[in-house]
């Protein structure tokens, strides 16, 4: 992994932390994940696939835009031996779901975004964003977080950038009831421990991350 996606991986899930893991609570329960991702065997390209049962997407997204959201997801959080990506977590799904229900006001502007985000990249490379190489597609997300990338009216590039990070974001380390954070796998990266029914006072004291098994979120809790 190179030095830009740790410092990515590293602001992410330091931002998770400091938010208190909170990220996708005010989500309608209507949105609980019945359906996740699997883990990718190869990163990038990431390529997504609509599943009889929903799985991945399918709420809202076609297959060209999941596909695009699946792979600038898998870049701005980029999995590791080890270490949980956006893909690994089923970002794509929350996302999905999320456009479907309680961000479904957010559907044109996800439309428009990634429609121009396509253009700058055919424009630039020639190619999609998703079938360009993790080199390049860095470069494009850069060019969108400065908001330096041509051809955007609405959304603007930087807003753009904004958005799909904030619902990445909430995609990793959401309670897993709302599409993400699959089997537990943001929380267990930066070590929150979920509702637990008990900490003992040792476990109160401690300043070591929480590991003891099991991670419990709502639908446990439910």
């Amino acid at each position: 992994m190179s030095k830009h996606e740790v410092a990515r991986r590293g602001f992410l899930a330091g931002a998770a932390l400091g938010a208190g893991v909170a990220a996708g609570a005010r989500l309608l329960p209507e949105a609980a994940a019945q359906t996740h991702l699997p883990p990718a065997a190869a990163k990038v390209p990431v390529t997504a696939h609509v599943h009889s049962n929903g799985e991945g997407h399918g709420a809202f997204l076609n297959d060209a835009d999941a596909e695009t959201v699946a792979a600038f997801t898998e870049r701005l959080m980029p999995g590791a031996p080890g270490k949980p990506g956006a893909l690994d977590a089923g970002v794509l799904n929350y996302i999905d779901l999320a456009l479907a229900g309680a961000y479904a006001d957010l559907q044109d502007f996800y439309r428009r975004g990634l429609a121009q985000l396509d253009a700058y990249c055919r424009k630039a490379y020639g190619e999609p964003f998703a079938k360009l190489e993790a080199a390049r597609q860095d470069e494009v997300i850069k060019a969108l977080e400065d908001d330096k990338a041509d051809g955007f009216v609405w959304p603007k590039a930087q807003a753009f950038f904004n958005t799909v990070r904030t619902h990445t974001m909430e995609g990793m380390f959401a309670d897993p009831i709302y599409g993400g954070n699959k089997d537990f796998a943001g929380w267990r990266l930066v070590g929150f421990p979920g509702g637990q029914p008990q900490f003992t006072p040792e476990d109160l004291e401690s300043a070591q991350a929480f590991t003891r098994e099991p991670t419990v979120g709502l639908q446990g809790r439910a």
